[in-house]
């Protein structure tokens, strides 16, 4: 079976997903990047080819998320795109006619608007916290509930506390001071999930033409509480597909097929990549009064890449700098 990978790594979630020749999903992974986005991709790599059977063959694959680049240079990516591109992608393959996608990950959260397959407008908060899944991951730890039970345990609520949801910090100490005054755990945390809610919809969400069908997807879709509270507070209905973890890698596997047909052939340079010891490391240039942060990418003992530099003094020193090719 010939299959077309996509890879989405972000600062929460690492993401891989494989896809046939109709777009169906073979085989998807999320794990943790846990702060070491190369390792993370070598992990999901060795865990996918445990997974898949020795027949299927990977005929080519896109990056997406904040370590694309990174991303594509280990694995030699045939197309490199942004999270919107691959977010957008995904979601018109597999739900038709969609107008409206929400996608909240692990510390940003973003808005696509779509009509006829085409996007049209979105909106990305990278700055803010409240309303993130890294902000609910800590809240769980703090009331020492486990993250996959809060969605539940929202549902179970018959009054919504109102908590200030604007801020993160503001949200935490609300909510500190509504425990207090005795409020019950259910209320409280349906309450968070209509505040996240409120300040996704006033800042990613504002001005925005939000029609449906909505899909919401990332890994706070998993959320029933937030779902619930997209629901109330947009009086409209929200789909969560099967695949919301994983939409982004899906994306990228759609277009790193289109891009293989395009061009014919593919830069994968396969699953042996696991092998190999990849590093970045940094350096600051002091060639002029810009002091450029430059930073290298090593396998093994051999520089592949440098970037970061804003005259091209050290990426134009390698020639296997690929980050001019196929990336938006």
């Amino acid at each position: 079976m010939d299959v077309y990978m996509g890879i989405d790594v972000g600062s929460v979630s690492t993401d891989v997903a494989l896809i046939n020749e109709n777009h169906d999903i073979v085989d998807s992974i999320y794990i943790r990047t846990q702060g070491q986005p190369i390792k993370a991709i070598q992990k999901a790599l060795l865990m996918l080819k445990d997974k898949i059977s020795s027949d299927i063959v990977v005929k080519g694959v896109g990056t997406t998320g904040s370590a694309r680049q990174l991303t594509g240079l280990i694995v030699g990516a045939d197309i490199i795109k942004n999270e919107i591109t691959a977010h957008a992608v995904a979601s018109s393959n597999l739900i038709k006619d969609v107008h409206t996608v929400l996608e909240i990950g692990g510390q940003d959260s973003k808005i696509i608007i779509l009509r006829d397959g085409v996007v049209v407008d979105f909106a990305m908060n990278t700055v803010c916290a409240a309303g993130t899944g890294s902000f609910l991951d800590q809240q769980a730890f703090r009331l020492n509930i486990p993250i996959e039970e809060f969605g539940d345990i929202a549902l179970e609520s018959s009054s919504p506390v109102r908590i200030a949801g604007r801020c993160g910090v503001f949200a935490e100490s609300d909510m500190i001071h509504k425990q207090q005054m005795g409020y019950t755990l259910p209320d409280i945390i349906s309450g968070l999930c209509e505040a996240l809610v409120r300040n996704y919809l006033n800042n990613v969400g504002k001005g925005k033409d939000i029609r449906e069908p909505i899909v919401f997807q990332g890994g706070v879709a998993a959320n029933k509480g937030i779902k619930a509270a997209f629901e109330k507070a947009l009086g409209m209905k929200v789909y969560v597909p099967k695949y919301y973890s994983v939409m982004g890698a899906i994306g990228a596997a759609i277009l790193a097929k289109e891009a293989v047909k395009k061009k014919g052939f593919s830069t994968f340079k396969g699953f042996e990549v696991t092998d190999f010891d990849f590093r970045a490391q940094g350096f600051e240039c002091d060639g002029c009064p810009n002091h450029c942060e430059v930073v290298e990418f090593i396998k093994d003992d051999e520089v592949l890449s440098r970037w970061g530099d804003k005259c091209g003094k050290w990426a134009n020193s390698t020639n296997k700098n690929i980050f001019s090719q196929h990336v938006s």
